[in-house]
């Protein structure tokens, strides 16, 4: 089986590459087992050296690797460079606080010495998506490799060239060999290497069906699991929002990587007394996105990843259309080579239609009325989905409780739900469990020991 490495702006094959043999993966499981041994007992300046040298050379390479994850899944050029950059601030976060955040936890009790200890667990299996192809994986690899523990990376199989991309770069930062690889394989062999007594611990950030076939086989052999899975996020406008200032972040918050993000806004739910105005502003803001190359600075809407993806949201568009969806912008495929959609956004959005009760993942907004503060926190919630969400009132103590009944891992107010390395990042439902990033998200990998001195 061969790895292929696809420009999705022109629809051509890059590359191709072989899939690791199963002596081949033995051998990079083998050498990762081997770097714990050393690695894991490093004390945290040393790991500090190297990752902040790993941050320094994501700076100094940004253009180029991103150009190379433009290239491969057709994110704009300058959202892929900023991806990049954001990929050095986890790294220089978790270098600057790590040692901080995992020191001994002293716990008051009636023994002469108590405390808590963080210990590494040995090897972590990352899958990873093609989506963000570095800041997904780095946003693992600096948490886990500052608290001791090494990694293998299945990376998503049509980004092959940014997978080994990294593993160059953790080489050149200093990082001894096995303490980071990338494993070439297809999906079909992830199994063999979660089932394997040393692997430790999984993460898989993915779709809904991944993320329950790796926590299945992680459970049948009692291994922790961290998904961060689909979602469908709300946007909730209530009667008092600043609409303006709501609709210029809502264009981001849903186009941004050609909306092909967990985390992106999908389901605008606006009062009805501000209904006409959002959708107004907003059509404008739409007409003005630029489409194109996205290898051009000024093209802020690239193509969808694959031709499935766009067959994909095309259908769900179709049939919301054909059950009564209003079509204020876009709703059809651009014409011509590579796998580009219109910046799409259908009008009185009810339940039963695809994008409402499905995660849309592409250029396309649903935009749902609602009569009452009430009835749009009940359409919020209406969903298997619960991993992000943002709510915009000039109320911000009403803000602040609602967002008690909101039922995902985050709550952004007046502002587009974002992951950030000083907070905690992941959903709950079937938008998956677990924490990435912050003081939680280093924890996730450790061995939280108890330590009592009689």
């Amino acid at each position: 089986m061969s790895l292929v490495s696809h420009n999705p702006a022109t629809g051509e094959d890059i590359e191709s590459f072989d899939e690791l043999t199963d002596e081949q993966i033995e051998k990079k499981l083998a050498m990762a087992q081997d770097a714990f041994v050393s690695w894991g007992k490093l004390d945290f300046d040393d790991r500090k050296e190297k990752m902040l040298k790993l941050a320094k050379i994501l700076k100094e390479k940004k253009y180029e690797l991103g150009k190379l994850a433009t290239l491969e899944m057709g994110k704009p050029i300058t959202q892929a460079v900023g991806e990049v950059e954001k990929s050095a601030w986890v790294c220089e976060y978790y270098a600057e606080h790590a040692e901080d955040i995992l020191q001994n936890e002293i716990i008051k009790t009636d023994y002469k010495e108590s405390y808590v200890q963080f210990d590494p667990l040995g090897t972590i299996l990352a899958v990873m998506p093609w989506n963000y192809p570095f800041w997904q994986v780095f946003r693992f690899l600096a948490p886990a490799l500052m608290a001791g523990n090494v990694g293998l990376l299945k990376h998503a199989s049509n980004v092959p060239q940014c997978a080994l991309a990294i593993e160059e770069m953790v080489l050149e930062a200093g990082f001894p060999e096995g303490v980071f690889q990338t494993l070439l394989i297809g999906s079909s062999k992830v199994e063999q290497i979660v089932v394997d007594d040393r692997i430790k611990a999984v993460t898989l950030t993915g779709s809904e069906y991944a993320g329950s076939q790796v926590a299945s086989q992680a459970g049948k052999h009692l291994k922790k699991a961290v998904l961060e899975l689909g979602g469908s996020d709300p946007f909730i406008v209530l009667a008092d929002a600043n609409i303006p200032q709501a609709c210029e972040v809502a264009v981001n918050a849903r186009l941004q990587n050609a909306g092909q993000s967990c985390i992106s806004a999908k389901r605008f739910i606006v009062a009805q007394e501000k209904y006409d105005e959002f959708v107004g502003i907003y059509k404008e803001r739409y007409e003005q996105i630029a489409i194109g190359d996205p290898m051009d600075e000024a093209t802020q809407l690239g193509p969808l990843v694959n031709r499935q993806a766009l067959e994909e949201i095309d259908e769900k568009v179709q049939k919301s259309i054909e059950m009564g969806a209003e079509v204020v912008h876009g709703a059809k495929r651009i014409e011509g080579a590579g796998y580009f959609y219109e910046p799409t956004i259908l009008g009185n959005v009810t339940k039963g239609m695809p994008v409402y009760d499905t995660e849309i993942f592409g250029p396309a907004s649903a935009i749902i009325k609602v009569s009452s503060t009430e009835e749009a926190i009940q359409v919020a919630n209406d969903t298997p989905y619960g991993l992000g969400s943002s709510l915009w009132t000039s109320d911000i103590e009403l803000a602040k409780k609602l967002s008690k009944e909101i039922e995902a891992g985050a709550v952004f107010i007046n502002g587009m739900t974002k992951s950030d390395p000083r907070l905690p990042f992941g959903g709950i439902k079937k938008s998956g469990y677990g924490r990435e990033l912050s003081d939680y998200g280093i924890k996730e990998f450790v061995n939280i020991k108890t330590v009592v001195i009689e």
